[in-house]
């Protein structure tokens, strides 16, 4: 069988893998994120790896390479994450999942980058983007990153660049999971709108969100759960998204004019779910803040979907 080369996109709720053999996707995998610890997170992305080359009828004797994009910072050298507050046992301490990963499948090639940023290099080279020398790929899901290509280029600054969730919208507003206050993050991140509903409905405020979330089996309110209740009419969750759409326009706009971008592709688990008319509010939002108007960035959709991340750690690896 053909040389196979994984992806796997690391969040706060999911573990999603690819395989991928000639640039095509030939498998894939989906599981929830353990909430265990660091070694039960890399325990599952080495199965999750397994079940996507099994999909692809493969061994992994045909495995070439893995790529990963996690949250948190990245020691790309050392195959190390560190400062991942949605992953847990990846909060503080380095955790060496480079190696861990490739121990468990024989000795295997295992690539790290920032997950937002393979999720940009996804879009760039096979999704949305491939247009575009200047561009910024938001994702808006547990968390809001960002990842820049600027001249042709995946930025990556000191380890960095991109970061627009963690942009300031209001002095002194909400709590954002890094624990700083008034960033994008906390209002457009899913586990900061999921914080406010259950403050909000503690002083009283009425929600259909946690009800759903328990019909449906969960535990967190997922992007599924947040997309039920917009239909549903639920005016906290109406009021939480109107928020973050304020908030991501604002944040976008802000960068628009000093970057001066061809495009800006919103997706992530909840920018995903709401899909184009989400995106289409967030232009709206952004339009009265930009410094030239008749000159706006194209606002897209990923084409990729929820397969943006793993597809690009996928080509991070090689594939």
């Amino acid at each position: 069988m053909a040389r196979l080369t994984a992806g796997v996109d690391l969040g706060g709720t999911k573990i999603q893998t690819v395989v991928l053999s000639a640039h095509r996707v030939v498998g894939s995998s989906r599981a929830q994120t353990p909430r265990t610890g660091a070694e039960a997170v890399s325990a599952a992305i080495v199965d999750s790896i397994k079940a996507a080359i099994a999909a692809a009828g493969g061994t992994t004797a045909s495995l070439a390479a893995v790529g990963i994009g996690s949250p948190g910072t990245i020691v790309a050298e050392a195959g190390t994450v560190s400062n991942s507050p949605n992953v847990p046992g990846f909060e503080t301490v380095p955790v060496p999942l480079g190696p861990e990963v490739s121990r468990a499948l024989g000795g295997v090639d295992v690539k790290l980058d920032n997950d937002v940023r393979v999720a940009v290099l996804g879009e760039w080279k096979r999704g949305a983007g491939r247009p575009y020398r200047d561009l910024l790929g938001v994702f808006v899901g547990t968390g809001v990153g960002g990842g820049l290509v600027l001249g042709g280029e995946l930025r990556e600054g000191r380890g960095a660049a991109g970061e627009v969730g963690h942009t300031t919208v209001k002095e002194g507003g909400r709590l954002c999971g890094c624990g700083l206050l008034g960033h994008v993050e906390s209002y457009a991140g899913r586990a900061r709108i999921e914080a406010t509903a259950r403050s909000w409905q503690q002083k009283g405020r009425k929600t259909k969100l946690f009800d759903i979330m328990r019909k449906r089996g969960r535990e967190r309110v997922t992007s599924g759960v947040i997309a039920a209740a917009l239909t549903r009419n639920d005016a906290v969750t109406t009021e939480l998204i109107d928020g973050a759409v304020w908030a991501l326009g604002l944040g976008l706009a802000n960068v628009q004019n000093l970057l001066d971008l061809e495009a800006i592709i919103v997706g992530g688990g909840l920018g995903d779910r709401l899909g184009p008319p989400f995106v289409a509010r967030i232009e709206k939002a952004a339009a009265p803040h930009l410094h030239v108007p008749e000159r706006p960035p194209r606002f897209l959709p990923t084409e990729l979907g929820d397969l943006s991340g793993a597809v690009g750690a996928a080509v991070l690896a090689g594939g």
